[in-house]
Formats: structure tokens, sequence, C-alpha cells
């Protein structure tokens, strides 16, 4: 009975595999070689981002701390309890705060789906500055990585970014103040800034530059709140998804994980 079974499974796979339109997808000849499975991954964009082959000392923990990877873990972790919380959640000033209250008090499971979200949030603050740190010691962001270099620190950008967006939306005292100094030191921003340098003879006033921008008037009000509310949760994670694929796509064409220098 099993065999039957078998011979019916790998019938199916191979009358979907010979089919017209899973060639069109997967141009890749039939047969399990070598050259076959490395066109596998070459011409597949999921399994593009991934090496061919890992290095030794890539799967020890010694060198690289396994920054890269928990913060990568974390982000997903925050994809996933991010999703799940803007179910429970208003983007204005009449109801965030009391959608706050009513997850954390009578929604079943609410205080452990903010809470892992809010934790992730800060060990994802600490991991990426750990990662950085990491990369700058030991001199991985030496040729052939500099791109790669770049793409991590607008990568840090971003997280430090999303973790401040995300202060304002409960709209409690500790997110407005906060965005409130956040935004004063904004207005100071060189050309950006109406108070920074070279702000004034650009033309900047406390109506056109970042820190209006930013709140979407003058004060932290309803439209500062949806901005952030859009930032946090459009536009910011799909910068960051789409850095974090050429990040890793770069980590693999430049040779994979970096490692130590090897004498002689």
């Amino acid at each position: 009975m099993s065999n039957r079974i078998d011979e019916v499974i790998k019938k199916v796979q191979k009358e979907i595999t010979e089919s017209d339109i899973y060639r069109s997808i997967y141009r890749i000849p039939p047969g399990d070689t070598p050259r076959t499975r490395l066109l596998w991954i070459l011409d597949t964009v999921y399994l593009h981002l991934h090496p061919s082959h890992v290095s030794r000392h890539g799967c020890k923990y010694f060198f690289t701390w396994g920054m890269g990877g928990i913060s990568f873990l974390v982000f997903l972790i925050l994809t996933f309890t991010g999703v799940l919380l803007m179910f429970y959640y208003h983007p204005d000033t009449a109801n965030a705060y009391q959608d706050m209250k009513y997850l954390m008090h009578d929604v079943p499971f609410g205080p452990l789906l903010r809470n892992m979200h809010r934790w992730a949030a800060h060990l994802m603050v600490i991991t990426v500055w750990l990662h950085m740190l990491r990369v700058f010691m030991t001199g991985s962001y030496k040729p052939p990585r500099q791109f790669n270099w770049v793409v991590g620190v607008c990568l840090l950008t971003l997280t430090m970014l999303l973790s401040f967006t995300g202060y304002l939306l409960p709209w409690d005292q500790l997110g407005m103040w906060a965005v409130t100094v956040g935004t004063n030191m904004a207005r100071a921003t060189p050309i950006l800034g109406h108070e920074g340098p070279f702000g004034e003879q650009l033309g900047m006033t406390a109506y056109n530059d970042v820190r209006f921008a930013l709140l979407g008037g003058s004060i932290v009000a309803g439209n500062a709140l949806l901005r952030a509310y859009i930032w946090h949760c459009i536009a910011l994670p799909l910068l960051v998804g789409i850095l974090l694929m050429v990040h890793f796509w770069r980590v693999r064409k430049d040779g994979g994980i970096s490692g130590p220098k090897l004498e002689g």
C-alpha cells in the first residue's frame, strides 16, 4: 500500500515539474546534479539570498556572536506581534490609549502580546548595536564589504526610527513627552530645522521644517500620532525588509559570513 502511495506521489510530482506553467516559473534543467543544485540556488529569488556553501567559522559564535541572526529573528518576532497588535489598535487620539488599556486588561494574552513586542523592540536595538560594534571591532567593514557596511548603517538608523515612532503609539505621557523632546531636537537639525545651522538662510520656519513634517503640525497631536503609526507599521518595516534582503545578498556575494584573518 505504501509503495502504491509513493508511486502516485512521484507521478504527481513529475506531472507538476514537467508542466508548462512550472517550467515558466522555474527554468531549471531536470536532474539532481551539483550543477542543477547550484542553479536552483542562483535562479530562485528566495534561495539566491543563501550561500551555496558555508565556511566552517560561519557556524561558530566566537567571532560573530550571532548578533546578525539574532537581530533578524527579533525583527520577525516584532513583525508577527505587531500585526496582531494592529487588530486591537486605532491610530487616533480618542481611542489609542483606551485600546492599550483594553489590550492589557481584557484581551486574552494581551499583556503577553504587548510585552513581547515591547521587549523584543528593546532587544533589537541592543543586538543591532552589538552587531555593528562587532563588525567595526573585527574590521569586517573593510574591502570588499564597504557597501554592506553602509547598508548596515542604514538598517541601524531605521531600527532607531522604528523604536522612536513606536514610542508615541500608546498615547501616554511617556510617549508624548519622548516624541516632544525628540522632535524639538529635530528643529535644530542643520539645514532641515529652522533653528539649526543654515536653516534660516534656506527659508526654514516652524511651519515648513523637518519638525513640522514629522508632526504634521506644530504640536504633538492627532496628525503626529497618525504619521507615527504609518511610519512605524508600513513605511519603515518595508524599508527594513528591502535592505535586509540586500544585506543578506551582499553577505553571500562578499564571500559569506566574515571570519578571523588567517595567518600565513
